[in-house]
């Protein structure tokens, strides 16, 4: 008995590429670059981006850091506790709340910030000199607009 192929009658959205897997690509060809240099200061990909956004925004609550650097709460909670003790961030009660504990950047955060920002500026620098800085911003005009697509409420998959 032969089996027929039907791998000709597919729609065309059954043979489009992969969005998430392109996506997933992309990211591994830029953070190829920048895990060397994170590797050099003894941090994880999670740990800088926790600096980035206490660097960035301030002092902050756990769920706002979580939230601004991608970071699921419990893997959060074992990474500050980490951060704290090599003296990078600092705990403080909220005074409108004595529940809420605020997150900042310690002086000794901010010196690996210093540290790692000229080295990470000359691979943003590389890649916008192969890429195009111009096509780099649109790329991440873009990204931005298909992040607000997330459905809330719906599960997850990985198309």
């Amino acid at each position: 008995m032969t089996i027929p192929d039907n791998s000709k009658d597919t729609s065309p959205r059954e043979r489009r590429r992969s969005l998430a897997i392109g996506l997933l690509k992309a990211r591994e060809a830029v953070m190829s670059h920048f895990r060397p240099i994170l590797a050099d200061h003894d941090l994880t990909e999670q740990q800088w981006r926790v600096l980035r956004v206490l660097a960035e925004s301030g002092m902050l609550d756990a769920s706002e850091v979580a939230e601004k650097a991608f970071i699921l709460a419990p893997s959060l909670t074992r990474m500050l506790r980490s951060l704290e003790e090599r003296g990078f961030i600092s705990k403080h009660k909220d005074e409108a709340d004595g529940r809420r504990v605020l997150l900042r950047l310690a002086p000794a955060g901010q010196a690996v910030i210093d540290e790692v920002m000229p080295d990470s500026r000359r691979v943003y620098a590389q890649i916008d000199a192969r890429f195009g800085a111009q096509r780099v911003e649109q790329l991440l005009d873009m990204l931005e607009d298909l992040a607000t697509l997330k459905l809330e409420g719906k599960p997850g998959g990985e198309e």
